[in-house]
């Protein structure tokens, strides 16, 4: 529901949801959008279906395909709002290419880390133009990255009993609401997972059987394993807070499906990353081959 009203859907609006699911966030959209401005986009033909049947029963106008998300759904394009829950690693063009003048999209991003997600938000201009910016949050999908979590689960224990050597740190534990900071470790510090549950600050890179603990308060931080893990944090916070602690970033798209750049700013001082590329789900069809469901 924040997501719907941070969109600003509104009668007569032609809503995309994509990645369906069990139609919750569709039939919410569809009751303010009206009969039949509302369509979702489902991988799974069972859960389209029986969506389909849910929708019909409430009578909201609302039409469910299975298809590939990553594709939208062009025979009722373009769209003034699009949503994704399902995180991506980049842009599908597809999606952009979808949306009206005008228009606005949401879509999560799936990070290099399972631990802090990013939400985009992509606005075509009256004029034609693509806007996009990218914020760090609390919340989003991180699809197939549970296991990474489950591999530091085995690390715990250890961490408990030896927490790893100390050192002095100039740089303060940041605040879980510091998105921005943990967005740009997401990405600039890959591999990481937070263990939340711990009473101080405690990262693991689990591949490479590392890991540090912040001590609450008294300027140090205790390190173990061949990857320094705090380091990298220490390297990303200060080029962070030079570009003045930004929670957003610019993201750039270009129109020929080339790299999409992240920036904090343009100039000297910015402080910037390369979206990883599409890949295919494993065991599915790659997203250049995927059908889509009928209109």
């Amino acid at each position: 529901m924040e997501v719907l009203q941070r969109m600003r859907i509104a009668a007569g609006h032609r809503y995309l949801d994509l990645g369906t699911g069990p139609g919750v966030s569709l039939a919410l959209a569809a009751a303010l959008t009206g009969p039949g401005r509302a369509v979702g986009v489902e991988r799974d033909k069972h859960m389209a279906a029986f969506v389909q049947k849910n929708l019909d029963l409430v009578g909201v106008g609302a039409k469910v395909v299975a298809g590939d998300a990553l594709d939208g759904h062009a025979p009722r394009a373009p769209y003034d709002r699009i949503h994704s829950g399902i995180g991506v690693p980049c842009l599908p063009s597809a999606r952009v290419d979808q949306l009206a003048p005008g228009g606005r999209l949401v879509t999560t991003l799936a990070t290099r880390t399972p631990s802090w997600p990013g939400q985009c938000q992509v606005t075509r201009t009256t004029e034609g133009r693509v806007e996009a910016v990218l914020e760090g949050g609390p919340r989003g999908h991180r699809p197939l990255h549970g296991y990474t979590w489950l591999t530091a689960q085995h690390h715990l224990t250890r961490i408990a009993e030896s927490p790893g050597l100390s050192r002095t740190t100039a740089l303060t534990p940041p605040a879980d609401e510091a998105y921005g900071f943990w967005l740009s470790a997401a990405y600039l510090v890959p591999g990481v997972v937070r263990h939340f549950q711990a009473d101080t600050l405690t990262v693991i890179a689990p591949e490479e059987n590392s890991w540090a603990v912040a001590s609450p308060g008294d300027g140090t931080v205790r390190v173990l394993g061949p990857r320094d893990v705090w380091a990298e944090l220490e390297e990303i916070h200060a080029p962070w807070t030079r570009a003045g602690g930004p929670d957003r970033f610019h993201v750039d798209i270009p129109a020929d499906g080339g790299h999409q750049h992240v920036a904090s700013k343009t100039g000297p001082g910015a402080l910037d990353w390369v979206l990883p590329p599409l890949t295919a789900v494993p065991g599915q069809a790659s997203p250049s081959h995927t059908e889509q469901g009928e209109s």
